[in-house]
């Protein structure tokens, strides 16, 4: 009896961490019922100064019309960059992609990287698209002799 009694709390529990555990993959929360798409993630190389295109589709997941302002950023220890905010309105099940067009600061140190994150109602999630700032100079050989 007491065999069952364990077994029966021991599936319970793994059930209810399952659940757990899957509702927290869920870029949003309750409250904001907006999904994002985000299909891959990487490092995108660019110099200080090069500008750069993000694009990002909007689903809401909900079940009436939903109003947010959305933002980006890009955000790391050495340097950062903010979008402008974007008011979106989306029916059920409907979606829409969002542009920001920026420009990586003149002044971003060589070699670091910044991650993308947006942030819509008070919440944020982070992305998996990073910017790797990389030398904006390089050097080539035009000519040389020997004599």
């Amino acid at each position: 009896m007491n065999r069952k009694l364990l077994f029966i709390t021991a599936a319970i529990s793994l059930f209810a961490l399952t659940g757990l555990a899957f509702s927290n993959l869920s870029p949003t929360s309750g409250a904001n019922p907006i999904g994002i798409e985000c299909v891959n993630g990487g490092v995108v190389d660019k110099a200080p100064g090069e500008s750069f295109t993000v694009r990002i589709t909007f689903k809401n997941t909900g079940q009436t019309v939903g109003h947010w302002s959305v933002n980006i950023a890009f955000e790391g220890e050495e340097w950062s960059w903010s979008g402008t905010a974007q008011n979106l309105t989306l029916k059920p099940c409907h979606k829409k992609t969002l542009t920001w067009c920026g420009t990586v600061p003149e002044d971003a140190q060589v070699d670091s990287v910044a991650r993308l994150i947006v942030y819509f109602n008070g919440e944020f999630v982070r992305l998996d698209w990073w910017i790797h700032v990389v030398e904006a100079a390089e050097l080539s050989i035009v000519s040389s002799s020997v004599e």
